[in-house]
């Protein structure tokens, strides 16, 4: 910023003057020239052409200039140009201190000066009295004129107070500004830092995994090197090689000898315990002790009552093993288990001249081989069909040997012959649905349906696992209506069941 400041002649006594008013500012700090020119006019002397434009001027037009330029400076160049104007306000405000001493200074002189030309006045005549009263009205014009720029001064104070607060207020907000920008600044390093930083390690990691894939892959083509030696190795020694397959074709025929030979003797070990404890039982169940098969009760010793006089009754045990669960109408010598039986241990109990023998099966009844799977895919059917062939109605041989569809739906069971609809009832506590609980040689293969009260069926079925699978699916979908499906004495085991 381009400062202009007036000379300050060394002449004057400042120690002999005092401070009259604080409001009082000069534009200049010593006193001015001035001459009389025509009609007795005061004239102040022409200044010379080496005084630049007055410092207010100055400092409005840089002023205006950095309003214009404020767009295009950063921050901090704007606070820095606002300190720069508030220096130059605080110094224009010390010239404007000095200049109310100059114009103390001039008042004392102005009026110094009439006490002296009205002391020359007294003691003048003629044309030197006319001289010195020439001279104290100029004196007086010069007072009167002076007052004038006393008033000009005090408003160009004024103003420069009032700029000077204006630089102040910008200065600290450009001062406000800078802190913020600078806070951003950081906050933006930091950010940049951070991303730096995690791109480094991302390199890194990325090096380390290239370095590690490297080594993966060197690793891989030696173990191939090494295989395709082994191989050449042992193409070159063909002997060696047939020498090791025909020593593991031995051992492994020795492996199938001995694992043939201990079945027989597990088989062997097996019969002779049970011959062991056939001795000293009466009775035994033959047949295998799984879901698709007949257990069929027989005499082991010749001092066996007669079966057909005696009263045989066939039980299950409860999944505690505390309790003994009646199958109600399985009273012959042969019993087919049914899906309620799994997991469960089977007794019969004989009664014959007020003695009473108990046999029981050695293990649970096991499930059938792949059933669990069969019935998991009928059931994602919205029905099932069996072909079945109806043996009984009612409890009377049916004389037809004609197929029937045996449809097993999610709401409703029915038994059709083509167009023709034999029954059809919906799921029901008056229906009944179990197997088949007397003799023959197809008692794995029929079920007995009771539709409704005063009707039943005994059908018989194609295979085994048909009839475990029919029964199973509508006991299933039986119990998504909320009824239990099965024999007349069964609803234990089937709470057991569900």
């Amino acid at each position: 910023m381009t400062k202009i400041s007036p000379e300050i002649e060394e002449s004057m006594l400042k120690e002999s003057i005092l401070a009259v008013s604080a409001d009082v500012s000069f534009a200049s700090d010593h006193f001015p020239k001035y001459k009389l020119g025509p009609e007795n006019q005061i004239l102040e002397e022409p200044k010379g052409d080496n005084n630049g434009p007055s410092l207010k001027e100055v400092v409005e037009r840089e002023t205006t200039q950095l309003s214009e330029q404020h767009k295009r400076l950063s921050v901090r160049d704007l606070a820095s140009k606002f300190d720069k104007n508030l220096a130059a306000a605080a110094k224009l405000a010390d010239e404007a201190k000095l200049r109310e001493v100059a114009s103390l200074e001039g008042h004392v002189l102005l009026k110094k000066l009439r006490d002296a030309l009205e002391s020359l006045r007294g003691r003048m005549a003629g044309r030197n009295k006319e001289d010195v009263e020439k001279a104290i009205s100029m004196v007086e014009a010069l007072a009167v004129k002076l007052t004038q720029k006393e008033g000009e001064l005090i408003q160009e104070k004024f103003e420069v107070k009032k700029l000077a607060n204006f630089l102040k207020q910008a200065s600290e907000d450009a001062k406000k500004l800078v802190n913020q920008e600078k806070s951003f600044a950081c906050a933006e390093i930091e950010s940049a830092r951070a991303v730096v930083q995690r791109f480094g390690e991302a390199l890194e990691e990325q090096e380390k995994n290239s370095e590690i894939s490297q080594k993966t892959q060197e690793v891989e083509e030696l173990i191939e090197e090494v295989q395709v030696a082994r191989r050449i190795k042992l193409m070159h020694q063909p002997s060696k090689v047939m020498g090791m397959e025909h020593e593991l074709r031995a051992l492994r025929t020795q492996i199938r000898e001995k694992s043939i030979f201990s079945v027989k003797l597990q088989k062997e070990l097996a019969l002779n315990k049970k011959a062991e404890e056939n001795k000293s039982r009466v009775y035994i169940l033959h047949g295998s002790e799984t879901l698709g098969s007949c257990l069929r009760l027989q005499p082991c010793s010749d001092n066996a009552p007669v079966l057909s006089k005696s009263s045989i009754q066939w039980y299950r045990m409860s999944s505690d093993g505390n309790q003994q669960e009646i199958i109600s109408g399985a009273n012959k010598i042969m019993y087919a288990p049914e899906p309620l039986d799994v997991g469960r241990i089977l007794l019969v109990d004989i009664l014959s001249n007020g003695q009473k023998v108990t046999v029981t099966t050695s293990v649970p009844i096991g499930s059938a081989a792949g059933l669990g799977g069969y019935v998991e895919t009928l059931l994602r059917k919205s029905s099932s069909e069996f072909n079945v062939v109806i043996s009984q109605i009612n409890g009377q041989d049916h004389p037809s040997h004609s197929t029937h569809a045996f449809n097993v739906g999610k709401m409703r069971i029915k038994l059709c012959r083509g167009w023709i609809t034999k029954s059809r009832e919906i799921y029901s506590t008056s229906m009944l649905l179990c197997g088949v609980r007397g003799d023959g040689n197809a008692a794995a293969k029929s079920l007995f349906w009771q539709p409704r009260k005063g009707l039943s069926y005994v059908l018989t079925c194609e295979s085994e696992r048909e009839r475990n699978a029919a029964i199973m699916v509508a006991r299933k979908h039986a119990l998504d209506c909320s009824v239990m499906l099965g024999g007349a004495d069964d609803l234990g085991s089937l709470f057991c069941f569900a």
